[in-house]
């Protein structure tokens, strides 16, 4: 099988928390789920994430799915 291209989805979570005087293990609190998870997140690593988990995230951090994830070369 051959190796799975780089993908192009950027991830704000950095910003966002930093905007909101977050912190990561906060988030990973309020949402459920553990900090690992969201630190493969935020470091661009994950290569799925539920729509759940993402709108709990963005129902804590107050934001879009557009303002958290972003897709390098596609026009916002």
């Amino acid at each position: 099988m051959p190796p799975e291209p780089e993908h192009a989805v950027v991830c704000h979570l950095d910003k966002l928390l930093a905007d909101r005087g977050m912190t990561l293990a906060y988030l990973a609190e309020q949402v459920g789920v553990s900090v690992v998870n969201l630190s493969v997140l935020k470091n661009g690593r994950a290569r799925a994430i539920r729509f759940s988990t993402l709108t709990a995230v963005c129902r804590v951090l107050n934001c879009t799915v557009g303002e958290l994830l972003t897709v390098d070369g596609v026009p916002e």
